[in-house]
């Protein structure tokens, strides 16, 4: 693997199986699989006009609760944290030298880091979380967790770098799979604290760009300041504002994904190929194989099921695997193999 490849490069696996994309059953992206229900035509959707973020702006921002000028949209939350690292580095007063990866952790915040020049700080959050850090740093912290899912009591943590003066930017992006509360209420009472939204993990949509970027009036407003206008296309604003208008579709995530983890973790539970299962919240599992990823990607391949291999993840090795939750049906393959 390369330093920073992701999962979910299903033309790449689809040419290795000898099928086409369509018929890969991608189990390495954490992607909802439920979908909401949309009540439109897109063919009708009215591309000629640059396009307006106004209702999404506000649709958004009364799902996650904040004010309307309390957030800024960007095509993806990858997109959102390159702009966000640019922006401290380069247009903030005192600027943060120091940036803390709480490892393992999603892996554009590393590549990020390394293109704006932060000096990265490591830290193993499975052994060393109550680690010091330097004042003024940049504390990036993924709750819950990627690529384990591991969900935590942020209050202890948030207290210790603000007693530090750090820039804070807490990544919920999975956060809506758990019931772990939000930290977009400390906004008020901490003025360098930033909270990134995926919309689309939840949304089932990784090819549709929302990311929404939160914090107080004044940051979202120097923050966007030095940001290029018509950063959605309308194709993207009218998918978000459908998926919103479903009240049916959190409920009906919510109960079809536990019940599917239910079988993935009993599953693997079960398996004598497992080592160590990871107690994670989100709509994955991380698990520590007895034998190395590689070899059950290639046992995998008959059955066109593909799975990430975490061993270019800091802190993990090339025994560790993400197994995304999807639909019962297409953990066949996966049963077969991890039970033969």
């Amino acid at each position: 693997m390369t330093p920073f490849q992701h999962g979910g490069d299903i033309v790449a696996f689809a040419q290795r199986c000898g099928c086409t994309p369509e018929e890969v059953i991608d189990l390495s992206s954490n992607i909802n699989f439920v979908k909401p229900h949309l009540n439109t035509d897109f063919n009708s959707v009215n591309i000629a006009p640059y396009p307006n973020d106004d209702r999404l702006q506000n649709a958004i921002a009364s799902h996650y609760g904040v004010a309307y000028d309390g957030l800024a949209l960007f095509n993806g939350a990858s997109a959102a944290i390159y702009a966000l690292f640019a922006y401290l580095r380069y247009h903030t007063v005192n600027p943060p030298n120091h940036i803390i990866l709480y490892d393992p952790i999603y892996l554009e915040y590393k590549r990020a880091a390394a293109l704006y020049g932060f000096e990265a700080i490591h830290i193993d959050r499975f052994t060393a979380l109550d680690k010091e850090v330097p004042d003024n740093a940049l504390v990036i912290f993924v709750n819950p967790a990627t690529p384990d899912g591991l969900t935590y009591t942020m209050m202890p943590l948030l207290e210790t770098w603000i007693a530090k003066g750090c820039h804070i930017l807490i990544d919920e992006s999975f956060l809506e799979f758990t019931q772990v509360p939000s930290l977009v209420y400390r906004f008020r009472d901490y003025p360098k604290l930033w909270v990134l939204k995926s919309m689309t993990k939840f949304f089932g949509a990784a090819g549709v760009r929302v990311g929404a970027l939160l914090s107080n009036a004044a940051n979202i407003s120097a923050f966007t300041a030095t940001q290029p206008p018509w950063r959605l296309s309308t194709f993207d604003s009218t998918y978000i504002l459908e998926a919103l208008k479903d009240n049916t579709f959190v409920h009906r995530s919510a109960d079809s994904n536990r019940k599917a983890k239910e079988v993935l973790t009993a599953l693997l539970d079960t398996s004598p190929l497992v080592a160590h299962r990871y107690e994670g919240e989100a709509n994955f599992v991380l698990v520590k194989l007895h034998i190395a990823v590689t070899k059950l990607q290639e046992m995998l391949l008959p059955y066109r099921t593909l799975i990430r291999d975490c061993g270019n993840f800091d802190g993990l090795d090339r025994y560790h695997a993400r197994i995304a939750v999807k639909e019962v049906e297409k953990f066949k393959g996966l049963r077969e193999v991890l039970h033969a």
